[in-house]
Formats: structure tokens, C-alpha cells, sequence
């Protein structure tokens, strides 16, 4: 199969021949038909995960159909459309046994654990526990824009964002997560405000639904940033989101909160990028919450795919661009600019 090998961290993937998986006992292979180009794997290029192995092969928000069946994987046939979380479980940890597969004690990550979906074939383990039916009438181009930014998105707004109608919602960053986030605020009834250096972003934030958007590159510091939020919305956010995973972003975030606000770190945040300089005292003084999220567990895609049904969420429309695998690099490269040129999701569509 073709495949985007990354060799060594940092230098430009390429595109190459590689052996075909094959599934294990409990596993499928799966013919990718679209994946998303995210940020964790522009993460996983440049080494910032420790568990990345090289060679690796990147990409996690996958749809595809099953073509291959382990021995032990039953109610899974071939030709099933399937997706998967970008967190997978074992199925069977103390974790799991609770629900809570997103902290699966034994997970395992496609693209980053294991080799992922920049490759026309992708092997899952542990099938039972993780692949998600999609619908007929959602696009593998859809499902791959639902990736793992409108799960994380998902999981950070209403489960440990807890959002409520007629709250104050800030999202910082509104790349794919931040959009989609905007969106599921937008559809709680929430009154949302987008935070993004850039213009593209923050027009497609406020298309989403979000009341008005903030230049972040308008302000000299992050308590300028927050102090400017607060004013705006009458004291303060209820919840706040990172969804870029930056110092300066989370430090904002959670300085923008009300008093009782809940702060939700959904961007990843590595220990290269330094620690940020959250101000405590005012978690103390306002008593706020902060938490992280790290994905959504399969059993709770329906529900997902339902909301987004319901509501009437344009998943095409969160669609940027649409390319190749051979252009996947060159995609990957361009996420170093710290303002994108375009917004939007980026996803690669196989004939």
C-alpha cells in the first residue's frame, strides 16, 4: 500500500510503498476512503509525543470500510463503514469496565502508538471496543471532518464543559476543534465568543454561530487578552476553552472565567512548548475549575451523531480543503505557520 513514512522527526514525510497490514485476532483492516490532517499529527512529526516509535505512519481520523477480519471480531463484516475514537480502548481495563475508554489504562492512538490512516490501509485492534458505524447518509469526507475534533469537541463543551443555554461560552483558537466547538456551544444555546489570530478563523467562527470573535494578535498579554473578554461579557465566561494548546492560550482561558467558570484544556499542550503561567489566584479567588479531556469513548458516538443530526450541523461545511495523499506533507508543513492561511478542516480523500 502507498503510506506518508515519517523517518525522522521534524524533516518532511514522503510518500512510499509499504507492506500491507493484516489484522490480528481481535482486529480488522480497514480501506481508508478519508482522513483528517490534525494538529496531533503535525504533533507527532515533530517528536512531540514520547510514544511516537519511527517509522511512523500518521493520521487518526479515519473513515473507511472494513476489508479484513480477525478470527475472534464478530457483528463487524466486510464492507462495514466504519470510524474509530482517536483514543482506542483494550475493552477490558478497570477503566473500560467503568466507561471510560477515552483513559483506557492500555490505549492505544492510530498514527501514533500504532501506524495510522496517511496510508490507503489501516489495522485497529480490539475491534469490539472501538469501531463506530456511520450512517449512510454522513460522507466518509464528513466522517473524517468529525475526526477527533468534533469528538474532543463533543466531550469538552458537554460533558466536562457542562454547557448550558444562555451561558457565556470562550473558545480559544478556532482551528478544527476550536470550529467545532463553536458550533456545539452555538447549538446548546450558549452565546460563544472566538478567540484566533486569524481573520479566516474568527469569519468562520462567527458563521458557526459565535456572537462575536476577539483578534488575539491585538493584545500585548494574556490578562490584557482575558481582561478584554470579561468586559465584553459582563464579568466573565462560564466556561472557557483551549482548543490551541499553548501557554499564552491556556493562561487566557482561564483568566477570561467568571467566578465559578470551569476552564477545559482541550488543545494539546506538550512539555517542549513550557509550562503555562495559569493564574492561580484567581482560580483561588474565583473558585474556578479546571479540567482536561482527552477524547470520546465509542459508546457515546451515536449520541454525538445524533446531535449533530438534530441540529443540523454542516460537517461539509467545516470541510478547508480537499487533497491527496501525496500533498499530505506539504499540508503537515504548513501547520508550523502560527497563522493558518486558510480555515477550516483539512482532509485527504482517496479515489
Amino acid at each position: 500500500m502507498r503510506a506518508v513514512v515519517i523517518e525522522k522527526f521534524g524533516v518532511l514525510p514522503t510518500v512510499q510503498q509499504v507492506p500491507d497490514p493484516v489484522p490480528s485476532e481481535g482486529g480488522v483492516v480497514i480501506a481508508v476512503e478519508a482522513t483528517g490532517v490534525c494538529r496531533s499529527d503535525w504533533h507527532t512529526w515533530q517528536g512531540h509525543d514520547e510514544a511516537v516509535r519511527l517509522p511512523q505512519v500518521a493520521g487518526h481520523e479515519l473513515a473507511g470500510r472494513i476489508v479484513q477480519v480477525g478470527s475472534g471480531v464478530t457483528g463487524w463484516p466486510v464492507g462495514t463503514r466504519v470510524t474509530v475514537p482517536f483514543v482506542c480502548a483494550c475493552g477490558v481495563c478497570a477503566q473500560c469496565a467503568k466507561g471510560d475508554q477515552q483513559i483506557c489504562d492500555d490505549e492505544f492512538q492510530p498514527g501514533a502508538t500504532h501506524w495510522g490512516s496517511f496510508a490507503e490501509l489501516v489495522a485497529i485492534e480490539h475491534a469490539q471496543a472501538n469501531l463506530v458505524a456511520l450512517p449512510d447518509s454522513m460522507s466518509s469526507a464528513e466522517a473524517a471532518a468529525l475526526g477527533c475534533r468534533f469528538g474532543t469537541a463533543f466531550r469538552a463543551v458537554l460533558r466536562q464543559g457542562g454547557v448550558r443555554a444562555g451561558q457565556w461560552v470562550s473558545v480559544y483558537g478556532c482551528g478544527g476543534v476550536g470550529i467545532s466547538a463553536v458550533l456545539l456551544a452555538a447549538a446548546a444555546g450558549a452565546k460563544v465568543v472566538a478567540v484566533d489570530v486569524s481573520a479566516p478563523a474568527r469569519e468562520l467562527a462567527e458563521r458557526s454561530g459565535a456572537v462575536f470573535s476577539v483578534d488575539a494578535g491585538q493584545f500585548d498579554s494574556p490578562e490584557a487578552l482575558a481582561a478584554y473578554v470579561r468586559e465584553r461579557t459582563d464579568g466573565g465566561t462560564h466556561v472557557s476553552l483551549d482548543c490551541l494548546g499553548s501557554p499564552v492560550t491556556c493562561a487566557a482561558s482561564v483568566d477570561s472565567l467568571r467566578k465559578r467558570g470551569r476552564h477545559v484544556q482541550a488543545g494539546l499542550m506538550p512539555p517542549s512548548q513550557g509550562v503555562p503561567p495559569i493564574p492561580m489566584h484567581r482560580v483561588v479567588g474565583r473558585e474556578l475549575e479546571i479540567v482536561g479531556i482527552h477524547g470520546l469513548q465509542a459508546h457515546e458516538y451515536p449520541e454525538l451523531l445524533g446531535v449533530v443530526e438534530w441540529s443540523g450541523i454542516d460537517l461539509a461545511g467545516l470541510i478547508g480543503a480537499r487533497i491527496g495523499l501525496d500533498e499530505v506533507p506539504d499540508a503537515l508543513a504548513r501547520m508550523s505557520d502560527p497563522v493558518p492561511a486558510r480555515a477550516g478542516v483539512t482532509v485527504v480523500e482517496f479515489p
